[in-house]
């Protein structure tokens, strides 16, 4: 029994934190759940530093390995006479941190807050209780030995995972069959060279918090901020799986209890490309004293796989499916919440579940490409053009115009990111695109030229007494633009597009035009990376 013990202690994960448990500290209140970081003893400690350097070696000399090997090529090491030296030294240095592992597993077998805590999570692992997995949501520890609380499989078809969840593809070119084959042939090298791209350098630009140095980086500040949402919100760490088999971590903060409306209304939050639940929008609604739920991107903090568009899809489906199955919310009472590149899997959840009561988009953009085209050389425009539709294809209006409920954009109005000229042009914000699609795909007999010029002259101001000029020289009369939207929505069919303004004045379009754009996009005077307060998070405008 020691031995096998022992055993465990030397393939268990790293302890980082033990939180106090919500049952011992209830009479506390909030403040009475404060955890404490795991002291390991110095044997483990100091094995445990040397297991690390060890790997941070391998991950360099992982990716550096090409530049090594042509080094080792020219210098004439690869050869076997050379090889067989150094493969004994490589074998020395394995059975050395062998030895190594064994001394940390014994000195954490002499822990006993560590022998506490293995033994408990090989009982969950064991048998996966209610009452287990609240005494294992204790523990702050590597989230790749944390057992799973729902997978994919529990509510669809197994047979279903291996494609994936659908997502809307690029229109293809219609071509004849032997232009077809000659035009692959022709553009093989720039398939191959789109593919390398993507795999490597490009989707790491696109989604830097997945970049393993940064995270390492940013793990104090990610487990600092993973604490205070456990221990001061009582928040719940799952992980679920994914259709794809990717294992997704995720935070909820139940307030339905809590007696205020709000609490029954469940937020689901998606980040940014290099935001973390732990540190990111999740603050915003939970301030406002919403019910949150936050998940990790593929290969942001304790989720794995890598943050492709079909793989973010398949993640926000599991999550979707957990909140439904799991935690009980109807679709109805579903807010989808995101900022920046979050826009993409919350405009995939509006298309797929057009039942949520409503999606909040802040900061986010219509389509990718002609963000990747302002940061990318002229000369590689075709290339970039292929690499972002065929791997990359981050396109938020297309989802979103498939959506039929409530929607909410916030534009931050010096936005240094999702703009194309720079953040002193607010005009360039793609947001605003965002906008004028949503707009002219409901609102087509509304949203002509003239309609079109007068939001684009709205969109223009950059501060709000700029917004309230350009309203009142339009003369807008809230009031009658209600009147006549109720009027059609009572009397026709409610599934947009709408034609209402067919028959209308080039002033009456002009003033519904104002008045919708102002209903659905709300300005907000600051950077793209300040957080957003709870005062500017409000529920969009029903009509």
């Amino acid at each position: 029994m020691a031995g096998w013990m022992w055993l465990r202690c030397i393939l268990g994960p790293h302890l980082q934190r033990i939180h106090r448990s919500p049952d011992s500290s209830r009479s506390e209140g909030r403040a009475g759940r404060r955890g404490w970081t795991y002291q390991p003893r110095s044997l483990e400690r100091h094995t445990d530093s040397i297991i690390g350097w060890a790997s941070a070696l391998w991950s360099l000399s992982y990716y550096s390995s090409p530049l090594l090997l042509c080094y080792l090529y020219r210098k004439g090491y690869i050869c076997s006479s050379k090889l067989v030296p150094v493969s004994q030294y490589v074998g020395t240095v394995l059975v050395c941190l062998l030895g190594v592992a064994c001394l940390r597993g014994w000195g954490r077998w002499k822990s006993s807050e560590y022998l506490q805590f293995i033994t408990i999570l090989e009982e969950t692992k064991k048998n996966h209780t209610p009452a287990n997995k609240k005494k294992v949501r204790c523990y702050d520890f590597d989230f790749s030995h944390w057992p799973s609380d729902f997978s994919w499989t529990e509510v669809s078809n197994p047979k279903l995972s291996k494609a994936g969840v659908s997502l809307l593809k690029p229109e293809p070119r219609l071509r004849g069959a032997a232009d077809s084959v000659l035009n692959s042939v022709r553009t093989l090298p720039c398939h191959v060279i789109s593919f390398l791209i993507a795999h490597s350098f490009g989707r790491r630009m696109l989604y830097p918090g997945s970049v393993g140095l940064l995270q390492k980086a940013m793990r104090p500040m990610l487990q600092q901020g993973q604490a205070r949402l456990i221990e001061e919100f009582d928040g719940q760490r799952n992980k679920l799986v994914a259709c794809d088999g990717n294992e997704i971590d995720t935070m909820f903060v139940d307030r339905r209890g809590d007696g205020g409306q709000t609490g029954q209304t469940l937020v689901i939050c998606c980040e940014g490309n290099a935001g973390f639940y732990e540190v990111g929008c999740m603050n915003t609604p939970l301030e406002g004293g919403y019910s949150v739920l936050g998940w990790n991107h593929p290969g942001f903090g304790g989720s794995t796989g890598v943050p492709f568009p079909q793989n973010e899809a398949n993640a926000m489906d599991v999550v979707i499916q957990f909140a439904m199955h799991k935690l009980g919310f109807q679709l109805k009472d579903i807010v989808i919440y995101a900022w920046s590149i979050g826009g993409f899997t919350a405009s995939w959840a509006a298309m797929s579940y057009p039942e949520i009561q409503s999606v909040v988009l802040d900061a986010s953009f219509d389509d990718l490409l002609p963000l990747a085209l302002k940061v990318m050389p002229d000369s590689w425009r075709p290339l970039v053009q292929h690499t972002v539709r065929q791997y990359m294809n981050l396109n938020n209006a297309d989802q979103l115009l498939k959506y039929q409920g409530p929607v909410l954009l916030i534009r931050r109005t010096r936005d240094e990111i999702i703009t194309t000229a720079g953040p002193e042009d607010v005009m360039s914000n793609r947001g605003n695109d965002l906008l004028l699609k949503l707009l002219q795909f409901r609102y087509p007999k509304i949203m002509t030229d003239e309609g079109i010029r007068a939001v684009r002259q709205w969109l223009g101001s950059s501060n709000p007494l700029e917004e309230a000029s350009v309203y009142s020289g339009y003369e807008v009369d809230d009031d009658w633009c209600v009147s006549v939207l109720q009027s059609y929505q009572a009397e026709r069919d409610v599934v947009f597009p709408w034609s209402v303004g067919e028959d209308m004045t080039p002033e009456g379009r002009r003033q519904l035009a104002l008045f919708l754009a102002r209903k659905y996009m709300r300005n907000f005077e600051t950077t793209h990376c300040t957080p957003l307060p709870a005062s500017e998070f409000h529920p969009p405008w029903r009509l």
